[in-house]
């Protein structure tokens, strides 16, 4: 259900003033009463609870006040189930068997339009996996299968790249592109620069690039390149 929570990140805009942010979520996963949601932040090397609400029938809310808008995380007891942005307005959030949503503000509605669309293409891309076994199973030659499933795979990955390159670029200047280029860099087995990655990076504006979280992760993938961490 759960599929895009691969860090938990504490990442900033610039701007500051104090946003009030107020959360009203409901879910139509009746095993979730009973449970504790947190939203979660990274203060230095600790994780600081913002505010936290026990679902109640399908409901619950919180709601808190940031100095800028942060990338943060929602937790479900000790579980990251999803990123979310905290900004000044009302977020609403829903929980059901399918998935989470998160919308309301702009940031969280362009971000769950990401998830959506990045969850069509790991649909087609298990599609193509059952299709190789269908191809299997109905007796094609395995050269055959071989080749139009491996077309059908690259044609997947680089919807994958663009769909993700695109988003980044459009969010260069907010937390979401930095977030979500590092959510992709700990996706991966050890920290490296794919080709999608480098272009970004090559592409992208100064801001971009001097984030800290940017320029950590750089900095670790040069030094898996260059053997120092091996």
């Amino acid at each position: 259900m759960f599929r895009f929570c691969f860090v938990l990140l504490f990442i900033t805009t610039l701007a500051s003033c104090g946003k009030k942010f107020k959360i009203d979520g409901m879910t139509s996963v009746s095993s979730l009463d009973g449970k504790m949601l947190f939203v979660k932040i990274l203060s230095g090397d600790q994780l600081v609870n913002l505010d936290s609400a026990e679902v109640i029938h399908g409901y619950f809310q919180m709601e808190g006040k940031v100095d800028s808008v942060v990338l943060a995380s929602l937790y479900m007891d000790d579980e990251c189930i999803m990123p979310l942005v905290l900004e000044e307005g009302n977020i609403k959030i829903e929980i059901n068997n399918v998935g989470i949503s998160i919308k309301g503000t702009p940031l969280n509605d362009s971000f769950n339009r990401f998830i959506e669309d990045k969850t069509a293409i790991d649909d087609k891309a298990y599609e193509v996996e059952r299709e190789e076994s269908r191809m299997i199973m109905d007796g094609i030659d395995i050269n055959t299968v071989q080749t139009e499933i491996d077309k059908q795979r690259t044609a997947v990955a680089q919807q994958m790249d663009n769909l993700v390159k695109a988003f980044i670029q459009e969010n260069y200047e907010n937390v979401l592109g930095p977030g979500v280029f590092i959510m992709i860099g700990n996706s991966l087995p050890y920290p490296f620069l794919t080709p999608m990655m480098e272009e970004i990076v090559n592409e992208a504006p100064k801001t971009f690039k001097d984030n800290y979280l940017i320029k950590n992760y750089i900095a670790l993938a040069q030094k898996y390149k260059d053997g120092v961490l091996n």
